[in-house]
């Protein structure tokens, strides 16, 4: 009819023209994607309720942890072991939500140019971590790792734990006040290294 209204249509050309619209559908295709898959985790027990066994990390183990991440360890080793055959038979079982839920940030990722770190807890004695630290080619010669010596006779800051550890109660570690009144006696007279070594013995030793 020729008084029939036409009814607009999106064409391909269209949209690839007009680059604002094209923007916007992006955005919005992705917004709805990432809702769709990210949402319904927040509800599934296995990833919001602790693995069997977990505990918050000691103070020192969380002194450690603090200086993984600030020396940029991440960078170069993932804590997160896939659930393929070669890696399962590497490292052991994969790594699995419910064994992080105390991790404020966590620390997967999918960097591989040193090896996954998940399941190094128990692996090795804590004097082969020292020596690996202090200097990695005395246990790996043919490793590229940075040597980190200053560890050894970096102290830690006692007075730092209590304030760390109140903060990560508020987000829902379960720190008590006996947690948090005895950290700071916890890491007195212990090094830089002795927390990072604590920390690395504590990884991926709930699920085997």
């Amino acid at each position: 009819m020729a008084d029939q209204q036409k009814i607009p249509t999106f064409s391909h050309e269209k949209i690839e023209t007009n680059n604002f619209l094209m923007i916007l559908l992006i955005v919005l295709v992705v917004s709805v994607g990432g809702l769709v898959e990210i949402v319904p985790l927040f509800f599934q027990r296995s990833t919001t309720e602790p693995v069997t066994g977990l505990k918050p990390y000691t103070a020192l183990q969380l002194a450690g942890r603090d200086v993984y991440i600030r020396e940029g360890c991440y960078n170069c080793h993932s804590q997160m072991v896939r659930p393929f055959r070669a890696e399962t038979l590497r490292y052991g079982h994969y790594s699995v939500a419910g064994e992080f839920v105390y991790d404020h940030p966590f620390q997967w990722g999918s960097k591989r140019t040193g090896p996954d770190l998940h399941r190094v807890g128990g692996r090795y004695s804590d004097e082969w971590h020292r020596v690996h630290l202090i200097n990695p080619r005395d246990v790996v010669p043919e490793s590229n790792m940075p040597a980190y010596p200053w560890l050894a006779t970096s102290p830690l800051n006692p007075a730092e734990m209590a304030p760390k550890m109140k903060a990560l109660r508020t987000l829902g570690v379960p720190y008590t006040d006996e947690d948090i009144a005895g950290a700071a006696e916890a890491v007195k007279g212990k090094t830089e290294l002795d927390a990072v070594v604590a920390y690395l013995q504590s990884l991926g030793i709930h699920v085997k």
